[in-house]
């Protein structure tokens, strides 16, 4: 059975006070209302790794992340942070390939492989994210598209060393516009990525990896879409701003 894990993805927003607030609501809601053992993650701004993860203190259920790492060791690259810098704050996630950063940055299938690559190595647990623009839906290549970038950057890992990767399915024309995949859109995608894990390295490995949904996820549809069998919880933005929508969202899982 894969563990439901929702993960708020913060971006490039609040203060230091307001992220201390915003960490210290949830936590106390999380606490006093959610019941079971799903996993969350606060994706925050570097500046707020350590402060809230000092916070958080010794809370086993809830953990930071990070939103990007670079694809170097160490080095002459002003304004980068390292796979080994977040290790050595002992941060245990990362965001890799999340579509602004394909879209804004240029990041491409190699330069993902080499985060990924990273990543791992310093034993961190990657967020891999994936999903197509609404072109791409309309013209019907969605499927194409998230089965060849999920190919491309993962693929070249071994059986045992894929299983330590998270994959999140973001469809772009549902990030921070409203709109939301319906269930079965979800389901849909989620069984087509875990379908193609399977034919690289078996069923059993395929269902050990957990594959989370993202794409305006909120506290009205968060139960519907995480009660979907591949889906097995939530990549959240806009709702992971505000403490009792990101609660709620929480409890549907």
């Amino acid at each position: 059975m894969r563990q439901k894990i929702v993960a708020g993805n913060w971006k490039m927003n609040k203060t230091l006070e307001e992220a201390n607030i915003l960490a210290s609501e949830i936590t106390g809601m999380v606490a006093d209302e959610v019941k079971g053992d799903v996993k969350i993650i606060f994706c925050v701004p570097f500046p707020y790794l350590l402060p809230i993860k000092n916070q958080l203190g010794n809370n086993t259920r809830i953990s930071v992340g990070a939103q990007n790492c670079s694809e170097h060791e160490s080095g002459a690259y002003t304004g980068e942070t390292s796979a080994a810098m977040l290790k050595s704050l002992g941060v245990p996630y990362v965001i890799l390939g999340h579509s602004e950063r394909r879209q804004y940055f240029g990041e491409d299938a190699a330069l993902l492989t080499k985060k990924t690559d990273i990543a791992l190595k310093h034993g961190l647990t990657p967020i891999f994210c994936c999903g197509e623009p609404l072109e791409v839906r309309e013209s019907n290549g969605h499927e194409a598209l998230v089965k060849k970038q999920v190919e491309e950057s993962l693929f070249h890992l071994d059986a045992d060393t894929i299983k330590k990767i998270i994959i999140a399915y973001e469809p772009v024309w549902a990030i921070g516009t409203g709109k939301t995949a319906s269930a079965q859109q979800a389901q849909d995608m989620h069984a087509v990525i875990r379908k193609h894990l399977a034919s690289k390295y078996g069923q059993a490995v395929a269902d050990s990896i957990a594959i989370l949904y993202g794409g305006s996820v909120n506290a009205a549809n968060a139960k519907e879409l995480f009660a979907c069998p591949d889906v097995d919880g939530g990549l959240v933005g806009g709702a992971s701003l505000k403490s009792r929508e990101f609660a709620e969202v929480i409890k549907g899982a």
